[in-house]
C-alpha cells in the first residue's frame, strides 16, 4: 500500500524529510479496525516528531494522527464497528500513524464519522476535538450543564488554532463566557465565528484587557500556545480557586508556587495518554467522538477545516508541514485522496 513516511529526521525543506513509500498492508489485531484512509490532517505533533534529530528509522516511520475513512476489516474482538462503517479518529502515538492507504486503530478510540460532514471535514476534527474535550471537561472539570456555568468565564490562549477552534465552540455550548486570544483580523474573525465572545491580544497584559470587558479575572484558562511565554499573564488573570490547563510543554521550570495564594489548580492535557497507557477508561474517547458527531449533525458544532490539499503524497504533506511550521495557521489543513499514479 502507499504511505508517506521518513527514514531520517530532517528540515521540511529537504525533499527526503517525507517520502512516498510502498509498505505492507497491516493486519488487524483483536480490537483493531483496518481503515481505508480517505482524508488526513496535520497537527503540531507531526512537525515536532519530524523535527531534525540524530536518529534513523528502519523500517520507516509513518506519522499522522487525524484520520477519516471507511472500515475495511475488523479484529475478532471488535464489537463497536463493522466493515463499511465510516469513522474518524486520532489513533495512538505509540503505533504507526495514519498517513497511509490503510491504517490500524483500536476501536475504543474511534468514533462514528459525523453523517453531515464529508471525509475531509471530518478529518479536521479528531485530535483537536479529543484534546479540547478532555482539557475542558476532564482536566479543568467544567460542567456540561449550562445552569452550573452561568457567569463563569474561560480564557482560551490560541483561540484560532486547531484546538482553539473546537474548544471555543465546546466552551460556548457549555454556557461559558469565552474570551480568546487572537491578533490578526482574520484570526479574530475566525475565533468569533467559532464561539468566542471577546478576543484579546496575547502580546499585551491580560488583566488590563479583561477589565475593558468588565472582568477582573477568569475562572478557567486553557493554554494552547507557549506555556512559558504566558505563565505570568495566566497567574495574574486566573481567579482565586480557578483552574489552568495547558497542552504545550515548557522549556523552563514553571513557578507553580505563584498559584499558591490563589489556591489555583494547574493541569496538563495530553490527548494520547489514554491510548499510550491503555487506561481502563480508554473507551471514553470513542464515546466523546460520538458525542461530538451528534453535536455536529445537530448543527451545534461546525468543522474547523480551513484549507484542503490534494492528493495525499509526500510533496503535499511537506507543503502542509511547512505551512504549520510558519505558526500562523487558522483552523485545520486537511489532505484528501491518494493519487492513482505510481509512487516515484
Amino acid at each position: 500500500m502507499k504511505a508517506v513516511g521518513l527514514y531520517r529526521y530532517l528540515p521540511i525543506s529537504d525533499p527526503e524529510s517525507l517520502l512516498d513509500l510502498d509498505v505492507e498492508k497491516p493486519v488487524p489485531g483483536n480490537r483493531d479496525l483496518l481503515v481505508r484512509v480517505k482524508a488526513i490532517s496535520v497537527n503540531p505533533v507531526d512537525t515536532k516528531i519530524r523535527a531534525p534529530k540524530e536518529q534513523v528509522e528502519n523500517p520507516p516511520r509513518i506519522l499522522g494522527w487525524d484520520v477519516s475513512g471507511v472500515v475495511e476489516q475488523v479484529g475478532e474482538g471488535c464489537r463497536l464497528f463493522k466493515p463499511g462503517d465510516e469513522v474518524y479518529y486520532a489513533g495512538s502515538i505509540t503505533r504507526p500513524g495514519g498517513n497511509s492507504e490503510f491504517h490500524l486503530v483500536d476501536e475504543r478510540i474511534t468514533g462514528h464519522k459525523p453523517k453531515s460532514l464529508d471525509f475531509a471535514q471530518a478529518a479536521a476534527l479528531p485530535l483537536t476535538t479529543l484534546t479540547a474535550w478532555e482539557g475542558l471537561f476532564d482536566r479543568l472539570g467544567i460542567s456540561q450543564r449550562l445552569s452550573e456555568n452561568q457567569g463563569k468565564r474561560i480564557l482560551i490562549i490560541g483561540a484560532a488554532g486547531g484546538v482553539g477552534s473546537i474548544a471555543t465552540q465546546l466552551a460556548n455550548q457549555a454556557g461559558l463566557t469565552v474570551i480568546g486570544t487572537a491578533t490578526r483580523p482574520e484570526s479574530v474573525r475566525w475565533a468569533c465565528e467559532h464561539g468566542a465572545h471577546h478576543t484579546l491580544d496575547y502580546r499585551q497584559p491580560f488583566t488590563s484587557q479583561l477589565q475593558q470587558f468588565g472582568f477582573e479575572t477568569v475562572d478557567y484558562i486553557f493554554c494552547l500556545n507557549s506555556t512559558d511565554a504566558h505563565w505570568d499573564n495566566m497567574v495574574a488573570a486566573i481567579a482565586p480557586q480557578g483552574k489552568i490547563c495547558s497542552i504545550v510543554e515548557t522549556d523552563t521550570p514553571l513557578d507553580i508556587t505563584a498559584l499558591q495564594h490563589k489556591s489555583a489548580t494547574f493541569a496538563w492535557e495530553f490527548m494520547f495518554t489514554r491510548s499510550m497507557y491503555q487506561t481502563p477508561d480508554m473507551i471514553k474517547q470513542h464515546d466523546l467522538l460520538n458525542a461530538v458527531a451528534d453535536l455536529i449533525d445537530a448543527g451545534r458544532i461546525q468543522t474547523t477545516l480551513n484549507e484542503r490539499l490534494s492528493p495525499i503524497n509526500a510533496a503535499t504533506l511537506r507543503q502542509a508541514h511547512a505551512h504549520l511550521e510558519e505558526g500562523r495557521t487558522i483552523g485545520k489543513v486537511v489532505l484528501e485522496g491518494f493519487s492513482t499514479e505510481e509512487n516515484s
